[in-house]
């Protein structure tokens, strides 16, 4: 898979270095050129320009690539660049970087953003996760507005617990993706028996997550 990165800081690095371990094609686009000495990135491509420039867009060739990631710490950046990928080059996947939680409304299919990924609030997420067993965590805005994947601890008192997934009623617009139970992945079923302590990982439109919430935890209110 041929992937290009706007942004060589420490984010847009580790991305690549993943990427590299995974024997994709990656390039690196930055402005400064002592990003590449530093960076320790072994096997990656890279071009020194703005990558807010058509020219430079076009120097990296985006049209014959798989995925854009704009990475900078600049939403104004992450925003023009994931348009022009988009819109100009065509490309099928892009992937925008969200540093403020204020910006993410804007990170949608209009700004030609496929995934926003905001930092802060997946932290926020994680952490909730390590805290609120028997809450509905939201760990990552898909397509922000429309869609998001969401994790469920079954607690020891669920009602859930000894039920079948193919036996629960799950709301509209809501796919059951995974199970992680003792540190181990499971290709979900329907005839998966819930058990204490699972992660449930969900896909799952946001308009769906309360309906959702109801599922899990019948009798508490909707949260707001």
């Amino acid at each position: 898979m041929k992937v290009v990165i706007a942004g060589a800081g420490s984010v847009g690095s580790s991305i690549a270095r993943e990427l590299l371990s995974h024997h994709h094609d990656v390039l690196l686009i930055d402005e400064k050129p002592e990003v590449v000495g530093r960076s320790g990135l072994i096997g990656a491509r890279w071009l020194i320009g703005d990558a807010c420039e058509l020219t430079t867009l076009k120097d990296a060739m985006l049209d014959e690539a798989d995925v854009m990631v704009s990475a900078t710490g600049d939403d104004k950046v992450n925003l023009v660049v994931s348009l022009l990928a988009k819109s100009e080059f065509g490309v099928a996947r892009t992937v925008g970087r969200v540093n403020n939680p204020k910006n993410d409304w804007m990170f949608d299919d209009s700004w030609g953003v496929d995934v926003a990924v905001n930092t802060p609030r997946l932290m926020t997420a994680l952490v909730e996760e390590a805290v609120e067993v028997g809450d509905l965590v939201r760990l990552l805005t898909l397509q922000t507005g429309v869609a998001s994947m969401v994790e469920f601890t079954v607690p020891a008192d669920s009602p859930l617990s000894g039920k079948t997934l193919g036996s629960i009623d799950w709301p509209a617009d809501t796919t059951v993706t995974a199970i992680l139970r003792d540190d181990a992945p499971i290709t979900p079923s329907n005839d998966d028996v819930i058990e204490p302590g699972d992660e449930l990982f969900f896909i799952c439109t946001i308009s769906a997550e309360d309906d959702l919430r109801a599922v899990l935890l019948p009798g508490l209110p909707a949260k707001d």
